[in-house]
């Protein structure tokens, strides 16, 4: 996919409308009160590339981009153009030194910010100054461009918004290195929750387990292991008390009935066949419109939960996932 829209004429139209004079009161605003209680303390460089989820959007983006160019990179653990595309903006970012900060998104997790964003395809890159979102370009991008892209987002955010970026620390990952070796591993905040979650699957009490590893994701979405858990239970819960043989054969005698294909999926994934229940499901989503296509797509994403994001399978299904969606 060639790159498109390597320009930063949106960022100066949009600090021609009412919108724009807005948000730079805002950034203003922010900026004040942040002096007020003592200024902004310098950040590692760690903390220069982020993920962010939906749940800490407005936290880690736009309330950040008051201070700070927030530079978006949408991608997917199979989309391979994003491959090559997002170790140059991790790099850049490192190098710029607090002239803006990169915040990764993983689309097939975030799919509402896809959505808001208006996505038709990967990898996307976008800006957040003063609260106001704008799009940078869309596709690889040789780093020339990249870099007069990103001088161009610093200088309108310098010029229209009063934005000079933030203080990096670079000696506080050094640091925070070093007392982590030392230091001895304290107990996590839910590892009682999640023994309890474990003693229930063991039990086949799948419905203990779910609440558990709930209630985990409840108080940190970002979880791995209670997603994992999570998916694996409620997956383990659907497949209880089926007839294999049964079910088989209504998937197919019955193509058409997603709950007999979903059923049939769930089989597979349990029983180790795992491309074949994502190859069922990747030809349904294929095979379907509307609410049938999104429900598929959905179950999919669940067992990929289950496997794990970084298993081959997982990312093979990615991408003939995205094949048939786009």
């Amino acid at each position: 996919m060639q790159p498109r829209n390597m320009s930063m004429s949106g960022v100066v139209d949009l600090a021609a409308v009412k919108a724009a004079g807005e948000a730079k009161v805002k950034a203003e605003q922010a900026r004040a009160e942040a002096a007020r209680q003592g200024g902004t303390a310098a950040v590692p460089p760690s903390r220069l590339v982020i993920d962010v989820d939906e749940a800490g959007f407005e936290r880690e983006v736009l309330q950040l981009s008051t201070e700070v160019p927030v530079v978006i990179d949408f991608w997917a653990e199979w989309c391979e153009p994003c491959k090559q595309l997002s170790p140059v903006l991790e790099r850049l970012a490192r190098e710029y030194a607090g002239r803006f900060v990169l915040a990764k998104i993983d689309v097939d997790a975030n799919q509402m910010l896809m959505q808001q964003f208006g996505i038709q395809g990967i990898p996307a890159v976008f800006a957040v100054v003063a609260g106001q979102a704008l799009p940078l370009f869309q596709g690889a991008a040789p780093e020339t461009q990249i870099r007069q892209t990103l001088d161009q987002l610093i200088q309108v955010g310098e010029e229209r918004f009063g934005l000079t970026g933030i203080a990096v620390d670079a000696a506080a990952d050094e640091g925070a290195d070093a007392a982590a070796e030392e230091a001895p591993v304290p107990a996590g905040p839910y590892d009682a929750l999640l023994a309890a979650a474990v003693e229930a699957l063991d039990a086949n009490d799948f419905a203990g387990a779910s609440a558990a590893y709930g209630e985990v994701l409840s108080q940190d979405p970002g979880n791995t292991e209670a997603k994992l858990g999570l998916a694996q239970a409620e997956l383990l819960a659907r497949v209880q008390g089926l007839d294999p043989a049964a079910v088989r054969k209504e998937a197919a005698e019955r193509p058409a009935d997603l709950a007999a294909q979903f059923a049939a999926a769930d089989l597979d994934l349990v029983g180790g066949h795992v491309d074949d229940a994502f190859g069922r499901l990747v030809d349904v989503v294929r095979r379907t419109f509307g609410d049938d296509r999104e429900a598929a797509r959905v179950r999919l994403l669940e067992l990929f939960e289950v496997i794990g994001g970084d298993d081959p399978r997982v990312t093979g299904a990615r991408s003939a996932l995205a094949r048939v969606l786009f």
